[in-house]
C-alpha cells in the first residue's frame, strides 16, 4: 500500500491553507535542500571553494526539490535521527564530481534548524498578512457599530451594557498585538559545526581570523535569515519564542471564535457567520464552523508549544533527542496559528451583527441591566446603603412579578420623591450607561495600526 499522506483530515482548519503547503514535507525538504546550497554559495563568496561549484549544488538541489522521493527521505532516517545525511548522499550523488564541496564543514542540526527557520519566517509572514486582513475587518465593523448597544456579560450572565463596537476593538487589539510579536521575531541562521566551535568550517576555511564570521554573515545573508551572535544548537531560545508568540496569536483569534459562538446561538442570535457550516443531520442547522475551526486550532497551539518550551532542556553542545522533538511541535505549531489566521480573514470579512437582536437582549432583564447606575445615581441622594436595600428589593420584586424595573421603581414613594419622572428614564436607558465604550473605541482606531 502507497504512503499515506497527511492530507489534514483530522486537522480542517488547516486543511488547504497556505500555511499548510508552507510546512509540508515537501516544503521541508526544498529549505532543507535550500540551505545546503545557500552554504556552498556563501563559501564560493568567500573563495573557500570554486563558483561553479556552488552554482551547480544549487541547479542539483533546485531540480532535487520538486523530484526527491520525500517518503524514501523519511524512512531512511530512522537510521541516522535526521533527514539530512540520507539528502546530502542524495545531493552529492548528483554532482558527483562536486561531493566534496557538498555540505562542507556542517552538521545536520546546522542545516535542519536552517531550514526551520525558513520553514517558520515563511509561514509567520503569510500569518502576519492574514492577521492584518482579520485587524482591518474588525476596525470597519468596530467602526460601524461604536455605538450599537449590547448585553456585556460576566460570569455567563448579563451584567451591564456595552457596545458590539468595543468587542470588536477588544478583539482586534488582540490580533494587532499577536501581528506586532510575530514581526519582532528573529530568525537565525543556524551554523555551529559538530559542537558548537565552528572548527570544521574553520579548518575548510582561508586562514583569516574573522572567516567564521564573515561565512555566518553570508549564509545569513543567502538564506535571508539573521546572523546568531553565537551557535544556538543547545540554545533553542528562538524556537521557543516562536512557539510562544504563535500560540499568543492562536489564544487572541481563540478569544473572537469562543464569543462569535456565543453570540451566534439560536436564543442570542446577535451575530451570525457567513453562509456555510450545514449538518449532516439537520437542514435547518448553520453552524459556525470558522468558530469552530479556529477554536480547535486555539486549545491545540499553547500545549504543542510548551512542548517546545520543554525542548529548551538541550544537554550538553547538541542535544540526543531535544531538537528531534522540536520539528513536528513547531510545525503543527506553525499550521494550526497559521490555519486559524486564514479562517479568522474569513470570518471577520463575513460577520453579521445583528443589532436589533442585541437590543432586545438588553430588555431581557426588564431594565435590571442598568442597576448598578440606579444605584450610584440614588446613593448621593438617598445614601449609599439605603439605595442599595430600595434597589435590592424593587429588582426582586421586578424579577418576581415579571414586570419591568421602571414600573415598580414607580410605585416606590421615596424614589419617585428623590427623582423626576424624566430623569428616571434617562437612567434607566441601556444606551446612557456604556461609560467611555465609544471613546475607547475612537482611541483604539486612532492607534497607529489603524
Amino acid at each position: 500500500m502507497p504512503a499515506d499522506p497527511d492530507s489534514g483530515l483530522l486537522s480542517p482548519v488547516r486543511a488547504g491553507t497556505p500555511a499548510e503547503a508552507a510546512t509540508g514535507d515537501r516544503a521541508f525538504t526544498a529549505a532543507l535542500l535550500a540551505a545546503e546550497a545557500a552554504l556552498a554559495r556563501a563559501q564560493a563568496r568567500l573563495g573557500t571553494i570554486p563558483a561553479e561549484a556552488a552554482a551547480r549544488i544549487t541547479a542539483a538541489a533546485q531540480q532535487l526539490a520538486g523530484t526527491i522521493d520525500v517518503v524514501s527521505l523519511a524512512r531512511d532516517a530512522r537510521a541516522t535521527g535526521n533527514p539530512v545525511v540520507s539528502l546530502v548522499r542524495t545531493l552529492s550523488a548528483e554532482v558527483p564530481d562536486l561531493a566534496d564541496y557538498v555540505h562542507r564543514g556542517s552538521t545536520s542540526q546546522d542545516i535542519v534548524d536552517t531550514a526551520m527557520m525558513v520553514i517558520a519566517r515563511d509561514t509567520v509572514q503569510l500569518i502576519v498578512a492574514d492577521l492584518t486582513t482579520t485587524a482591518a475587518e474588525l476596525a470597519t465593523l468596530a467602526r460601524a457599530h461604536r455605538d450599537t448597544v449590547m448585553p456585556g456579560r460576566t460570569l455567563t450572565a448579563h451584567a451591564v451594557p456595552t457596545t458590539f463596537g468595543l468587542k470588536a476593538a477588544v478583539w482586534r487589539q488582540g490580533v494587532l498585538e499577536s501581528a506586532r510579536r510575530l514581526r519582532a521575531l528573529t530568525f537565525p541562521v543556524s551554523m555551529g559545526g559538530a559542537a558548537g566551535t565552528l572548527a570544521a568550517y574553520v579548518q575548510y576555511g582561508d586562514g583569516t581570523d574573522d572567516y567564521v564570521d564573515r561565512l555566518v554573515t553570508a549564509f545569513a545573508e543567502e538564506t535571508a535569515l539573521a546572523a546568531p551572535l553565537l551557535p544556538w544548537h543547545a540554545d533553542r531560545t528562538p524556537v521557543a519564542e516562536l512557539a510562544a508568540a504563535l500560540a499568543a496569536a492562536s489564544t487572541a483569534l481563540g478569544k473572537i471564535a469562543v464569543d462569535v459562538q456565543v453570540l451566534a446561538r439560536t436564543e442570542i442570535a446577535e451575530a451570525t457567520e457567513a453562509t456555510g457550516g450545514g449538518s449532516s443531520a439537520m437542514p435547518h442547522k448553520q453552524n459556525p464552523v470558522r468558530s469552530a475551526l479556529i477554536r480547535s486550532a486555539a486549545l491545540q497551539v499553547p500545549v504543542l508549544a510548551a512542548g517546545v518550551t520543554q525542548c529548551g532542556l538541550a544537554e550538553d553542545e547538541r542535544s540526543a533527542g531535544v531538537w528531534q522533538a522540536e520539528w513536528q511541535l513547531l510545525r503543527e505549531c506553525l499550521r494550526l496559528a497559521g490555519g486559524a489566521a486564514y479562517t479568522a480573514a474569513d470570518l471577520a470579512q463575513g460577520l453579521t451583527v445583528h443589532a436589533e437582536h442585541m437590543r432586545e437582549n438588553v430588555e431581557l432583564t426588564n431594565g435590571l441591566i442598568v442597576s448598578e447606575r440606579l444605584s450610584a445615581a440614588l446613593a448621593p441622594i438617598l445614601g449609599k446603603a439605603r439605595a442599595k436595600d430600595l434597589l435590592g428589593g424593587a429588582s426582586r420584586r421586578a424579577i418576581e412579578e415579571n414586570r419591568s424595573l421602571a414600573e415598580v421603581l414607580a410605585e416606590i414613594p421615596e424614589i419617585t420623591d428623590a427623582v423626576d419622572p424624566a430623569t428616571l428614564a434617562d437612567l434607566l436607558e441601556p444606551a446612557r450607561y456604556v461609560g467611555a465604550a465609544g471613546r475607547l473605541v475612537d482611541r483604539a482606531l486612532a492607534s497607529p495600526e489603524a
